[in-house]
């Protein structure tokens, strides 16, 4: 076990050296990629910051605008809302205003057609009726006086072609 001692011991140093290298490997990745993220950093700097302090310095300035330009909207639809609450009840009252003219109107229309109709009832019972008999009457009147005339004549016998009464000429109603 004696012998096996400096085995050990060139092992360990074997081990350390190769530890000592990947250290030293990973030590200058490291430096790489540290230098790397400085450029990146660097450039960052310079082309975003501008950028960004730009929008910061728009929005800024465009702030108030954008303030008072949605507390205007905010009023507009507020009015609107108002506004179009008002026409609905409006056109509400309208419709139904409307809905009682009209059957108003059509009560009206009714009642007057009625009244047409018992109007021209009572013309023709109290006009029409009576100026039919009349005229029935007159009709019969005037056939006997044209029958006694003809019998009349023919009498006399001076007017053979007198005009004889004709069966319909005697019915007169």
């Amino acid at each position: 076990m004696e012998n096996l001692t400096p085995l050990f011991i060139a092992l360990t140093g074997a081990a350390v050296a190769l530890q000592a290298c990947v250290l030293v490997a990973m030590y200058l990745t490291m430096r790489k990629s540290s230098s790397r993220m400085e450029a990146l950093a660097l450039e960052v700097k310079t082309k975003a910051l501008p950028t960004l302090e730009t929008a910061h310095a728009i929005l800024t300035e465009l702030r108030p605008k954008l303030t008072v330009i949605a507390d205007n909207l905010t009023e507009t639809t507020h009015s609107v809302r108002s506004q179009v609450e008002r026409m609905d009840a409006t056109v509400d009252d309208v419709v139904d205003r409307a809905r009682l003219q009209i059957i108003r109107a059509d009560e009206l229309l009714s009642r007057t057609i009625d009244r047409v109709e018992e109007t021209s009832e009572m013309v023709a019972k109290t006009v029409v009726s009576p100026v039919r008999q009349f005229s029935g009457l007159i009709q019969g009147v005037t056939a006997g006086i044209e029958f006694l005339l003809g019998n009349r004549a023919r009498r006399n016998g001076s007017n053979r072609e007198a005009r004889r009464p004709v069966p319909q000429d005697e019915m007169f109603i």
